[in-house]
């Protein structure tokens, strides 16, 4: 509920202050790097590069709530992995063009 509060108040729940807290970000990415399935997508360079370098990405994560829901459940592992998928393909129109 702290965290809840936390990103409700520091901009992660959507209410962008447009100013990203890199080091809650990386600690953030340090605690799914403990999980499996985050690893793998770890080791997928493309969507590496969208874990150290998409804006959109980034403020994601830099929710804690949202990173605890992560672990913890499926659906929310899922719907990370539809944006990462989502800014994957903005970011390859974007190189076609």
């Amino acid at each position: 509920m702290i965290d809840f509060i936390s990103d409700l108040l520091s901009g992660g729940l959507g209410f962008s202050t447009d100013v990203l807290d890199t080091r809650k970000i990386d600690s953030n990415i340090t605690l799914l790097r403990q999980q499996e399935w985050f690893k793998k997508i770890c080791e997928n360079s493309q969507y590496y590069l969208l874990l150290i370098g998409n804006r959109e990405v980034r403020a994601y994560l830099q929710s804690n709530f949202r990173v605890k829901r992560m672990i913890r459940n499926e659906k929310a592992q899922a719907k990370f992995l539809l944006l990462l998928n989502k800014e994957l393909k903005i970011r390859l129109l974007r190189h076609k063009s």
